[in-house]
């Protein structure tokens, strides 16, 4: 595999941010899957502000993503304009690169992504407030959409088993065999079991476990250990082949997509954003268990 050690600037550390707090060119955004801010309100990065993704990144009825003009009035309402640099971080990891992946979809260009997240800055022992940042509403001219890194349910199909492609599943080991259409939760109690009416996975596609691309405390393994993995997963693909990243939703898709194209240096590679709850609900679409 191609690997580089330039992230191209997009990945950043803990110390890099820490160091460009009080720059008020650079804001921090932190992305949640919880709908309530609890957490975040408890304690979180110094000048961070909260998005619940669904909100955030999603249109409020068309279950499409968010227009560049859409970008454009919620960015500037908090006071960032074009030419800030973004910095986001995900609680949990994967919903960073998620929105990492939406805001470059929609247009803004300088985005960067928090290793490690919250519970990296945590382990550091660096500090965390309760105050959300004060700033006010700037003018923010919408970006060019760029949706080259998307593809969608038809694509997939038409090609599927065709050379030159190859389908990355970035799912949990048993919603690969087809065990479950959910990520296993760790609680029963919250074992919810749900998100498409059929288990199983797209034919043809490799397994590759998203959390096998990070470390414990959420920070990516080195380009090195990347590379392997990909290789390990997709051995016989070279620099020219296709990669596309699915999941259940696309969140952890796009953490794959992150790494092996900001980190690997690799332009081939897609996320197919309606991954397994659209393709495991379509009448007549095929699908592989184990």
């Amino acid at each position: 595999m191609n690997q580089t050690g330039d992230t191209q600037e997009a990945l950043v550390s803990c110390g890099w941010l820490a160091s460009r707090l009080d720059d008020s060119k650079v804001r921090v955004i932190e992305v949640s899957s919880a709908n309530d801010d609890a957490k975040y309100r408890a304690g979180h990065i110094p000048g961070a502000s909260w998005w619940f993704w669904k909100d955030a990144l999603w249109h409020a009825t068309d279950r499409e993503f968010i227009t560049p003009e859409q970008l454009a009035r919620r960015l500037g309402s908090m006071g960032i304009s074009p030419t800030d640099t973004v910095v986001i971080y995900g609680d949990p990891v994967q919903h960073g690169t998620y929105a990492f992946w939406v805001l470059t979809m929609a247009g803004h260009k300088n985005l960067r992504l928090l290793d490690g997240g919250r519970k990296r800055w945590i382990a550091e022992g660096r500090p965390l407030s309760q105050q959300p940042p004060d700033a006010s509403p700037v003018a923010y001219t919408p970006g060019t959409a760029d949706f080259t890194s998307r593809v969608g349910r038809d694509d997939v199909r038409a090609k599927l088993g065709q050379p030159g492609r190859r389908l990355l599943d970035v799912r949990a080991p048993e919603e690969y065999r087809g065990e479950r259409v959910s990520p296993p939760s760790g609680d029963l109690r919250f074992d919810f079991d749900h998100g498409a009416e059929r288990t199983g996975r797209i034919p043809g596609a490799t397994h590759l476990f998203f959390r096998a691309m990070v470390n414990e405390d959420d920070t990516f393994l080195s380009p090195e250990k990347l590379g392997d993995i990909l290789d390990q997963a997709v051995s016989a693909a070279d620099g020219s082949t296709e990669l596309v990243t699915y999941c259940r939703l696309s969140h952890r898709a796009t953490l794959a997509w992150f790494a092996i194209k900001f980190l690997l240096g690799r332009e081939n590679v897609l996320v197919y954003d309606g991954s397994w709850t659209e393709w495991g609900s379509i009448v007549g679409f095929p699908i592989e268990k184990d």
